[in-house]
């Protein structure tokens, strides 16, 4: 059934007036006057007039040329969530101009100020290929610390009510990411307390990388690539490996590749020759002290 006519033409009129909310707060943070911003856009300052009083219907190429001229993108523009504050938007400008260097530098610093110590933690995520132990380990784990075990790629599955082999058919590895994406943000809300056991490529995507390392405290389980395969023919998996000539070479690869991404974890276990409840032993011992003082809690209760 369609919208009637009067309730779209009422969201067409609150659309514009929070575009031209928007475009007129934000070229004031700027410092721009009309005139300006219609030279730096190429958008008459009459037409700018009609946006920033909500009754400019604006084409997305023009939208493209004044957010563009403003700094920022069309959908920030577009945002029907409060009001940015100024310091919101002298961050953004600040980021914005940034190098890639100085964004890990700006981060460290919210982290060493900001978010909550790597020792208070009361998360652990397990990051590292399929083979290195993260599910029977996670699993044994989370018994001792009487904690929740959540395995990231499941509820990744449950979300889009389909297997992981289905969902990249259908979406791709974009799809993919923005499920894991939206798996793991509603596992972080929903358990302040857990051992989370995330896929083995979940470290190539900077933000997740980033919001685990910023909630979790993070181990990298690893093993040389001779037990992973062992580990994985053992298992009867070898999915990553498929109609590959030179599966070995493969993996080193990609152990290779990952090697940088998966060091920036909190700590790291080798796992060769090591049995599970040795690692286990290990992963007690690294936890957080925020965790183990939850468990001490439980047992004195």
């Amino acid at each position: 059934m369609s919208a009637h006519p009067e309730t779209s033409e009422i969201e067409s009129e609150r659309l514009l007036g929070v575009l031209g909310n928007r475009v007129r707060t934000l070229r004031a943070h700027r410092g721009m006057t009309r005139k300006v911003l219609a030279r730096d856009s190429g958008v008459s300052e009459r037409y700018l007039a009609q946006l920033e009083q909500g009754q400019g219907n604006i084409s997305v190429v023009l939208l493209a040329r004044v957010a563009a001229a403003l700094r920022t993108e069309p959908s920030e523009l577009l945002q029907t969530r409060e009001r940015r504050t100024a310091e919101e938007v002298l961050i953004a400008d600040l980021l914005r101009d940034l190098s890639p260097d100085n964004h890990k530098a700006f981060l460290q610093m919210l982290s060493e100020h900001f978010l909550v110590p790597v020792e208070s933690r009361r998360r652990i995520a397990l990051v590292g290929l399929r083979g290195a132990g993260k599910t029977s380990q996670g699993e044994l784990l989370a018994q001792h610390l009487d904690i929740p075990f959540v395995r990231l790629g499941s509820e990744v599955e449950l979300l889009a009510g389909m297997s992981t082999p289905e969902i990249f058919s259908l979406s791709g590895e974009a799809g993919y990411r923005r499920l894991e994406e939206k798996a793991l943000m509603q596992t972080l809300r929903r358990y302040d307390r857990c051992v989370v056991e995330t896929g083995g490529s979940i470290v190539t995507d900077p933000k997740m990388l980033n919001t685990l390392l910023t909630t979790c405290f993070v181990v990298w389980l690893h093993a040389r690539p001779e037990e992973y395969m062992r580990r994985l023919i053992a298992q009867g998996d070898v999915r990553p490996m498929e109609h590959q000539s030179d599966a070995m070479s493969d993996l080193r690869r990609i152990l290779a590749e990952r090697d940088e991404l998966y060091s920036k974890a909190h700590a790291s276990i080798d796992t060769n020759g090591r049995s599970i409840e040795d690692c286990v032993a290990e992963l007690i011992r690294i936890a957080p002290k925020g965790l183990k003082n939850d468990m001490s809690d439980a047992l004195d209760a």
